[in-house]
């Protein structure tokens, strides 16, 4: 499978032009902290969720700030007034090298890539916002790069800080339902295929347009694409499955201990128009069936961006509010969300909780900042759980973009079965942006 390709040299060119050198790749681990000693953080993206997370390691040193759009990033800039301002993550990390220890990276799925890569090269902790990458090819890098480099990671599903997610891993976990052989999981609504622009008005004076695209093929500016509609496009976004996959999936992939798929399918052939070059679905159902392995026997894991409700019916089970989850075992289900879960046994019973053996979590962020800092592993780590699990995830949008299932080889790294799906597994990155394999 043919990896996209350019040197390093190449890809930092811009830096050296505007900063007068480039870095080189000579930082050999990340420098972890001492416990009481506060870490030197570096934000790309500082807008919207990025707002949420300067929040989230504000306790710490944060000496520089990096965004597109100054109008977005104009209340952070001004609280932060000591810290180095950017447009350019490149110039920020070749400039700063030696000031920063970790970086936090909230830009749009795909310009996740690039800082992460170049962070976690240098030596850098990172703090990347789900799902983690824009495709499978470049997850699968950064997932490699974080165990290579061995620097804490954090992917930012903070609702796996939630005690109620704890509560639904433990009582999967203690066998009340027996074994489980499928789950179920899903977000509603219909967001998707937003209007094709026709007008392209000039790009605004507090945005710059060219870094905001980065390593995607150049367009003209259109507020259908940014500052939030990206996350439907497919050159920018991940669709809803992008945007929600990696916080519900959470659920069983924790509860699991699921890691890479053997076979990605559909539950739900789409119509060739609704299959579209651009723009990311209004609803999709897809599938992805797991071998048997340590937590879990042989199970199908169903993704849907649709309703649940006739799947809840005909398990005969009345979910709670907010529910997105079933599992299904040969004793029982269990519904759940990110706050809590229901078990209905097939015998009508009324199990008692199952002890609590998940530790309360210090913050979702703290975790990372604790890493960081020679404590131990995040709970939402690229290397052996995030990784895999975004992964999945885009692998589900793959089988939909695909028209048609496939079977993967997680370990080759290999598609086989359908032969449309390795031009959606590659980032098409445009000139100036293409990397090697680490």
């Amino acid at each position: 499978m043919k990896r996209p390709s350019e040197s390093r040299r190449d890809f930092l060119k811009t830096s050296a032009v505007l900063s007068g050198g480039y870095w080189l790749g000579s930082t050999p681990a990340a420098r972890a902290a001492s416990p009481n000693e506060k870490l030197n953080v570096a934000c790309i993206g500082v807008g919207g969720r990025g707002s949420a997370n300067v929040s989230g390691v504000d306790g710490e040193n944060i000496v520089a700030m990096c965004d597109v759009d100054e109008a977005k990033a104009g209340k952070r800039f001004e609280q932060f007034d000591k810290a180095r301002k950017f447009q350019d993550f490149r110039v920020m990390l070749d400039q700063l090298d030696k000031q920063i220890d970790a970086v936090v990276i909230s830009t749009p799925d795909h310009t996740h890539f690039h800082p992460a890569r170049q962070a976690m090269l240098m030596g850098k902790h990172v703090y990347c916002e789900k799902p983690l990458a824009h495709t499978v090819w470049e997850t699968r890098e950064l997932t490699k790069i974080a165990r290579k480099m061995d620097v804490a990671t954090q992917l930012g599903n903070q609702r796996h800080a939630n005690e109620g997610m704890a509560r639904t891993v433990e009582a999967v976990r203690s066998g009340v339902i027996g074994e489980v052989t499928e789950v179920y999981c899903a977000v509603g609504g219909s967001r998707g295929m937003p209007p094709v622009p026709t007008e392209f008005p000039p790009v605004p004076s507090h945005l710059n347009w060219d870094l905001w695209q980065g390593p995607a093929q150049e367009r003209p500016y259109s507020p259908e694409y940014c500052p939030y509609k990206w996350r439907f496009w497919w050159d920018y976004g991940t669709g809803e499955t992008g945007n929600w996959g990696c916080h519900i999936l959470d659920i069983p992939f924790w509860a699991l201990q699921l890691k890479y798929p053997n076979r990605v399918d559909l539950d739900e052939v789409p119509s060739p128009d609704q299959i579209d070059p651009q723009r990311t679905p209004k609803s999709m159902k897809t599938r992805l069936e797991f071998p048997a392995e340590k937590g879990h026997g042989a199970l199908t894991l169903h993704w849907w961006h649709a309703s649940l409700g006739d799947v809840f019916k005909q398990h005969k089970t009345v979910p709670e509010k907010g529910d997105n989850t079933l599992f299904v075992g040969t004793k029982g289900t269990i519904t759940a969300g990110f706050n809590g879960y229901k078990v209905t046994l097939n015998d009508g019973g009324h199990p008692e909780a199952p002890e609590k053996t998940i530790a309360k979590s210090p913050g979702f962020h703290q975790e990372w900042i604790n890493a960081c800092k020679g404590g131990p592993r995040s709970t939402c780590d690229f290397v052996d759980y995030t990784g895999p699990l975004a992964e999945s995830v885009l692998l589900a949008n793959t089988a939909f973009r695909a028209g048609g299932g496939f079977d993967w080889d997680a370990k080759a790294f290999k598609a086989s079965g359908n032969d449309n799906v390795e031009q959606y597994l590659m980032p098409n990155f445009r000139k100036g942006w293409k990397v090697d394999a680490v």
